[in-house]
């Protein structure tokens, strides 16, 4: 469990590194790396990623499925491990989520502001 911790933090942290510093394509360059889920037999890995622009979000994932291949052999010179798993880039939903649960609690926080007085 531990070991499978440490490689999804190294994919994460690499990842990030990549899309910074040597990825050309610039609407790829807007995702922002929130987590990486790789499988047991590292087989494949999800990317978890968000952008800062709502409206981003699709042409981010279109232009990072573009160039997951690259990426996968670019990571292979920069890891030890002895397969690279599959990249699948997933958009990260939580912090929409997290967000709709916020307005919701403010919602509520309101209410019973209103409902005292």
């Amino acid at each position: 469990m531990y070991r499978m911790a440490k490689i999804d933090r190294q994919l994460q942290r690499e990842i990030s590194l990549l899309l910074e510093r040597r990825i050309k394509n610039n609407v790829a360059k807007n995702a922002i790396i929130t987590g990486v889920n790789c499988s047991r037999d590292l087989e494949t890995a999800r990317v978890y990623f968000t952008t800062l622009d709502r409206s981003l979000r699709d042409p981010v994932l279109e232009a990072l499925r573009a160039i997951k291949g690259a990426m996968r052999t670019m990571l292979g010179q920069v890891l030890t491990l002895r397969r690279v798993p599959a990249l699948d880039f997933v958009i990260d939903a939580s912090i929409d989520y997290g967000e709709r649960i916020d307005g919701i609690l403010d919602k509520l926080q309101a209410e019973a502001r209103i409902e005292r007085q």
